[in-house]
């Protein structure tokens, strides 16, 4: 994916207008890239996962439990709403957000509302 994301930047750099922040767009089209080969393996069916042994998580200590069920949580919600909150967390203002997935600021900040309260009624359900 990272290597797809890196030819569509190099592709579409001479369409950048510079409406919009160089990072902004550098979001937009990493999502729509990702998003584009999402659809095209769920349509043309799944290709078999690397297994990587590897555990991010691997500390003992409760703030990196939480951030495991956290993410554990983000990964049930639907790729929209997960690139909303995702985006959220890299500390990205409401503007940056709307600008790459193409909401207005007011939106997001309805959906990100909606999406906090999902992330709560799942921690609840456990």
């Amino acid at each position: 994916m990272f290597q797809e994301v890196l030819i569509n930047l190099w592709r579409g750099i001479e369409s950048f207008k510079g409406n919009s922040d160089m990072r902004t767009w550098i979001y937009r089209v990493s999502l729509n890239t990702c998003i584009s080969y999402n659809r095209k393996r769920t349509r043309f069916g799944r290709n078999k996962e690397l297994n990587t042994d590897i555990d991010l998580f691997e500390t003992k200590d409760e703030d990196s439990k939480q951030i495991r069920m956290l993410y554990d949580r983000i990964n049930k919600l639907g790729p929209f709403d997960r690139a909303i909150i995702l985006l959220w967390l890299e500390n990205m203002s409401y503007e940056d957000i709307g600008a790459i997935v193409g909401l207005s600021t007011k939106n997001v900040s309805v959906r990100l509302y909606r999406i906090k309260m999902r992330l709560m009624e799942l921690s609840n359900n456990k």
